[in-house]
């Protein structure tokens, strides 16, 4: 019957997806690393880094490495020597245009009632004077972009990281924050209108675009710190840590970190570079 192997397919479906989270838990908790014993000093550096998933964590972030080696950062070398910089200033531009509704919305969310009005403004001002965000005349104005995701949001509720967490291709986050993420993916006003519409593509390529574009600002940055660092992977995830504190705590100062605010976000390599 018809019925009855929409439903087996149905509970088979359900199954597999059970068993693939069971196998997912079960993989991270194998990767966990142990906690050392018997050394106070050592047992609060280990809390302090709180990446119990270091292991996992460092295998996926050489895998990014290797995959950014490969293939991302040449993508991002041809895109800037390609493009002039007021093109990929453009493009970015409609990108975080578009994000602006989120901005919105987390802001909300946070009670940032100034911060929701300047996103609202901006996307306003940016949709018509800016022609649909290719010029961020808000900026002229004085209404300053300020990114808010729902993983700040999550952090302003009382939500700590949990625990660091390297994502596939997406590189350094948390716990909290890849969670935030998710949300804010699912929940964007925007990919509802484009699958709404069949145009699920511009949706990916926007991100593709996005993702691009942010490796092309940050490639002799990132080349620096890689040289430079005795451990990569530790250099990156303090920095990730700093920025997100700061993003998080709108760039003021607190009594764990003092120093809010001021950590500069990675420089953007235009201004390092002789490609415009």
């Amino acid at each position: 019957m018809p019925g009855n192997r929409t439903m087996l397919h149905s509970r088979f479906g359900g199954t597999r997806l059970r068993m693939l989270v069971l196998a997912c838990c079960v993989t991270m908790l194998g990767a966990c690393a142990m906690a050392p014993t018997g050394d106070p000093e050592a047992i609060a550096e280990w809390q302090a880094t709180n990446d119990p998933l270091e292991p996992l964590n460092r295998g996926i972030f050489e895998v990014n490495l290797v995959v950014d080696k490969a293939i991302v950062r040449p993508i991002a070398s041809g895109y800037r020597w390609i493009f002039p910089n007021f093109m990929r200033n453009a493009f970015k531009n409609v990108i975080d245009n578009l994000g602006e509704p989120l901005n919105f919305a987390n802001s909300l969310l946070q009670g940032e009632i100034g911060r929701a009005g300047t996103a609202a403004g901006r996307l306003l001002v940016n949709s018509t004077l800016g022609f649909g965000g290719l010029f961020d005349v808000a900026d002229t104005l004085g209404l300053k972009d300020a990114t808010e995701d729902f993983g700040q949001t999550l952090a302003v509720w009382g939500t700590g990281e949990i625990a660091y967490l390297v994502l596939p291709i997406l590189g350094p986050s948390s716990i909290r924050d890849g969670v935030g993420r998710g949300v804010d993916f699912f929940l964007n006003p925007i990919n509802h209108a484009l699958d709404n519409a069949d145009l699920e593509w511009v949706g990916w390529t926007m991100m593709a675009v996005d993702a691009v574009d942010q490796r092309s600002r940050h490639i002799e940055t990132l080349d620096e710190i890689e040289r430079t660092s005795v451990d990569y992977y530790a250099a990156i995830r303090s920095l990730y840590r700093q920025m997100r504190h700061d993003s998080i705590h709108n760039g003021e100062a607190t009594d764990d970190n003092p120093f809010a605010g001021d950590s500069q976000p990675f420089v953007d390599d235009d201004e390092l570079s002789n490609v415009n």
